[in-house]
């Protein structure tokens, strides 16, 4: 499986017009507008990589210092979003750290409610005995086949996280008739028939390694945060095992807490 190729803003012009030095406005709010104009306009898409700094510096006009103020109040604003070592990209007018719900959802349905495309690069997809420890967390005899699938998980062209995920091969029995670059794996369970209810989960920080971080195009040691899941159906039986490590620029999940009356007992 080939590599997506990163978006990038073509014809950028962004210097025509936009900054003027005889202008009541400051020049950083006057370059944080000539971003905005364009990407309401469709000419810079979402997901698309801005020039790099050096760059941008040229065509607007300013300095290294003006250029960095504007582009921090697009990236509060969220309309940009960056990743590091690889620049700034245009997030769709949805900041790509936009808050994970506390129900169970999709990678794919928190994409589309986001309003923003999900991808997948796949970097593996295929049927293999369980060992002992993927059978207990799935229930079933050590050696049963699983579909294991691996992806680097994608909002908009930008790396989100890298997801792998482990099924009893009997419970998606058609798992090499979809192309998981773009489809649902929760959408081709519920298909063949499985009913998702609920998600055991837990979350911890952990920095990247090399190899994460190359897949996320984040630093060696970025903080990142992994979330284990067992997906179970309403018969409360595990149908997928799963532990997605997300660049923790890029991650924020919402969740709710609730205090119960307390009541004394004689």
């Amino acid at each position: 499986m080939t590599q997506t190729p990163e978006a990038a803003a073509p014809g950028l012009a962004l210097g025509q017009p936009g900054v003027r030095t005889d202008h009541p406005e400051p020049l950083w709010v006057q370059a944080a507008d000539s971003v905005r104009e364009r990407i309401a306009s469709g000419e810079l898409r979402s997901g698309s990589r801005l020039p790099p700094e050096r760059e941008l510096c040229r065509l607007l006009g300013i300095s290294r210092v003006t250029l960095r103020k504007a582009l921090q109040a697009l990236l509060e604003d969220g309309a940009l979003a960056s990743s590091h070592g690889r620049g700034w990209y245009v997030s769709g007018g949805a900041d790509t750290r936009n808050e994970w719900p506390n129900s169970l959802e999709s990678f794919s349905e928190t994409a589309e409610r986001m309003g923003l495309e999900a991808t997948s690069r796949v970097l593996q997809a295929r049927i293999a005995p369980s060992t002992i420890d993927d059978a207990e967390l799935l229930g079933i005899a050590p050696g049963l086949p699983l579909f294991r699938l691996g992806r680097v998980r994608m909002l908009g062209g930008v790396p989100i996280a890298l997801d792998w995920a482990l099924i009893p091969a009997a419970l998606l029995p058609d798992a090499d008739a979809h192309d998981f670059s773009t489809a649902s794996l929760y959408e081709a369970l519920t298909a063949a028939g499985n009913e998702l209810a609920n998600a055991e989960t837990t979350i911890e920080a952990r920095e990247a390694g090399s190899d994460i971080a190359a897949q996320l195009g984040v630093e060696a040691g970025t903080p990142t945060l992994v979330m284990h899941q067992v997906v179970r159906n309403r018969s409360e039986r595990a149908v997928l095992v799963s532990t997605v490590q997300y660049a923790g620029d890029r991650y924020r999940l919402r969740t709710y807490f609730a205090r119960h009356n307390r009541t004394e007992t004689p």
